[in-house]
């Protein structure tokens, strides 16, 4: 069956998450066009609760006929680990496992999946409307103080990692913690980056400090990408969110801003939330390592979550939200440096309406032609613009 036919058939199939129901031209644009998503977390929903993702997945964003119905191709698998299993050194198993588990979903069905280890592999392994599965590290604290874990890590897959995520780490700070350990990379971190560079792993700038950032866009001797950063224009004082400066100097290198889809990271409240959340667990954290420390019992984290939860709903966030992002990336850094990371699977659901699951591409694909996007450069937004970087961080890699 052709791609377009099981494309029609699955969507007839579903239950759309949304109402919108995108025009033909969005949806035919969708299949034809390779789309790359280069942030899903997948993994790590399967280390809490397994299910088969080559069918309808109840509850989870990605899945086959999810990814298929919306005509995603390259589905960037993300591979994270926590500050808490950096400190307590369960990263590395962690990243192994979750690893282990992509390898499963594609050995379980082959005919849906395939492993994705360099652009040139695209087009060939694309072919039978197979989900190519690409590996994201987001967080390097899996590599330990280890240089040579890096090339572990390549060997199984991995292709680009986020220095850092939400606590500083042996190579770089993070932009959601209040103190600042190296400001910007740590000398270890500066090994990273040239060995990553060496080996043709894409430096992601994502979550990191703007210091660690400027650092690591600096010191990379090939492209960089930003894997899924919404832009501090929209959410002053939100430094996970990547600031025109930076984004500048992404795109001056050669590399591609990835626009995430989550309400935390696109709308001004959601992240406005996310970073008071943020800095009070750190404060609950600190409170709890002096309570230990005086012999008396800890606050429950557990309560404070649901407390916090409670007080703080996600806010109702329109598509138009990340269309706005698009708009303002293109007229910032040019329509060859923006890209898609949505975070599917990574945010608790808490998405715009419109863009629900991986089924869902086609709304944006309309949200972008109904803002007047030829589909040449809706092509170059939906995964064009990441392939091609990543093809130049490989060149790089084979040149020295």
């Amino acid at each position: 069956m052709s791609r377009t036919l099981i494309c029609c058939a699955l969507i007839l199939a579903m239950t759309s998450a949304t109402a919108q129901t995108p025009p033909d031209a969005a949806r035919k644009l969708a299949q034809d066009a390779v789309i790359v998503d280069t942030h899903i977390d997948a993994p790590g929903m399967l280390m809490d609760g397994w299910k088969d993702l080559g069918v309808d997945a109840k509850g989870r964003e990605f899945d086959y006929p999810k990814a298929r119905a919306g005509g995603l191709d390259v589905a960037f698998m993300s591979i994270y680990t926590s500050p808490r299993q950096d400190a307590d050194g369960s990263a590395w198993q962690a990243a192994n496992e979750m690893i282990d588990a992509v390898e499963a979903l594609v050995q379980r069905h082959p005919d849906k999946f395939a492993l994705l280890s360099s652009p040139k592999q695209v087009e060939s392994l694309r072919v039978g409307d197979r989900v190519l599965l690409p590996l994201g590290m987001e967080n390097g604290a899996p590599i330990g103080d280890d240089l040579a874990n890096l090339q572990f890590f390549f060997d199984r897959g991995v292709r680009y990692i986020t220095l850092a995520h939400s606590a500083a780490n042996r190579i770089a700070d993070s932009s959601y913690a209040l103190e600042r350990k190296w400001h910007g990379l740590s000398p270890f971190g500066k090994q990273v980056v040239a060995e990553m560079n060496r080996l043709g792993i894409m430096v992601d700038v994502s979550h990191i400090s703007d210091e660690s950032a400027r650092e690591a866009i600096a010191l990379s001797k090939v492209p960089v990408i930003a894997s899924h950063s919404a832009f501090r224009h929209f959410t002053p004082d939100f430094e996970r969110n990547i600031s025109d400066e930076l984004a500048k100097a992404v795109a001056d290198k050669g590399g591609v801003v990835q626009v995430p889809f989550g309400t935390a990271f696109v709308d001004p409240q959601g992240a406005a939330d996310t970073q008071a959340h943020f800095r009070a667990t750190n404060a609950l954290n600190q409170r709890n390592a002096a309570l230990k420390a005086a012999g008396k019992p800890l606050e429950d984290s557990d309560a404070f979550d649901k407390a916090w939860a409670d007080a703080h709903p996600a806010p109702q966030t329109k598509i138009d939200a990340v269309l706005d992002q698009i708009d303002y990336a293109v007229k910032l850094i040019g329509i060859d440096h923006v890209g898609i990371g949505s975070d599917f699977d990574g945010v608790g659901g808490e998405l715009p309406d419109g863009l629900r699951t991986t089924a869902d591409y086609p709304n944006l694909v309309a949200g972008l032609q109904a803002r007047g996007y030829g589909d040449a450069d809706i092509r170059k937004i939906l995964g064009g613009n990441l392939l091609r970087t990543w093809a130049a961080i490989e060149a790089g890699s084979a040149a020295r």
